[in-house]
């Protein structure tokens, strides 16, 4: 046999078994949802499918309940804002009940009222104290630096929830955001009164 021959036949081969893999990706995401859908072992899929029923196109199975979510109390959440400079910073609202576990998001917005380009950054504090433990942020601007032209404004999400092991008596958890500017003039403190 040629050598010709013998690359034109291993090119055959590998012509084949690329499109055999080409055919079991394709195939993979139907296989796998065929596969779910009989052991029953991805929630996601079963509570998005359509189920027939009485001659409708169909209709939604329900999703089942968040069990990690404690309905059985509230928690407010106070929203404060502070400035270190000439910013307008404030959240969108002021105050939020929320139950422990459950997912929720509060914006906040922002403008640079300075005539120049700055950059700056904010810091999280919590009271009571206590409450920073069973607080998680999964979303917040205040993770980066952000630098914002003159006037212009922008707003960014807090993604929170407050874990079910939160003590009993806590009912209010007040959440305050410094935004300061980086790498630039600092203002100075306020004055204050004297003790």
């Amino acid at each position: 046999m040629s050598l010709r021959h013998a690359n034109v036949k291993m090119v055959g081969k590998l012509a084949i078994v690329a499109a055999g893999m080409f055919g079991f990706g394709y195939a993979l995401v139907p296989l796998y949802q065929a596969i779910c859908d009989l052991t029953g072992i991805n929630i996601l899929t079963l509570s998005e499918r359509q189920v027939p029923g009485n001659g409708e196109a169909g209709r939604d199975v329900r999703r089942p309940g968040n069990t990690q979510v404690d309905m059985s109390r509230s928690i407010t959440i106070e929203f404060d804002a502070n400035a270190r400079g000439l910013w307008d910073f404030k959240p969108a609202v002021r105050s939020l009940q929320v139950h422990p576990g459950e997912l929720a998001t509060v914006m906040y917005e922002f403008q640079n009222t300075q005539d120049r380009r700055m950059a700056a950054q904010a810091i999280p504090s919590y009271a009571p104290a206590q409450a920073a433990a069973h607080f998680t942020k999964l979303e917040c601007f205040c993770f980066n630096q952000y630098t914002l032209e003159p006037g212009e404004k922008k707003q960014w999400p807090v993604v929170f929830l407050v874990d079910p092991k939160l003590p009993r008596d806590v009912t209010t958890i007040t959440l305050s955001y410094t935004f300061f500017e980086v790498g630039g003039r600092t203002p100075p403190a306020p004055a204050g009164a004297s003790l």
